[in-house]
């Protein structure tokens, strides 16, 4: 594995393990903001391994998916637009407050599972 993608994938790793201490500490709209971000590491290492250039400075999740050239499930891509949706509300104080306020620790664990799962399918995906 290239230096460029073994970065990639110790950010999204750091961004998973971010996302598991917002949780115990009940920050749970970081939660799901660090959960985006994760993925979108890791995706980006995917697309770093296969062009050999940089990824695309996006943050959509189905278009990183589709630089990568991954096939995807219907659930897989509606769990991506999900927390590409939470990425852009988390990031704008007028949407802060309303997401913020929705968003329970019960949503916010069965995000992280779902990302800790998404996370190992997408690096196995590098060997």
């Amino acid at each position: 594995m290239s230096d460029a993608v073994q970065s990639w994938v110790e950010r999204a790793q750091y961004d998973l393990e971010t996302a598991r201490a917002m949780l115990e500490s009940e920050r749970h709209l970081y939660v799901l903001f660090c959960c985006q971000q994760s993925v979108e590491k890791a995706l980006k290492a995917l697309i770093v391994r296969q062009t050999g250039g940089l990824p695309p400075r996006i943050h959509n999740l189905l278009q990183l998916a589709e630089s990568a050239g991954i096939e995807m499930s219907a659930e897989r891509k509606r769990f991506l637009g999900e927390l590409t949706a939470y990425y852009i509300q988390s990031r704008y104080p007028e949407e802060i407050g309303r997401l913020g306020s929705t968003i329970r620790r019960e949503i916010a664990e069965d995000t992280l599972k779902k990302t800790e799962a998404e996370i190992q399918w997408l690096l196995s995906r590098l060997t």
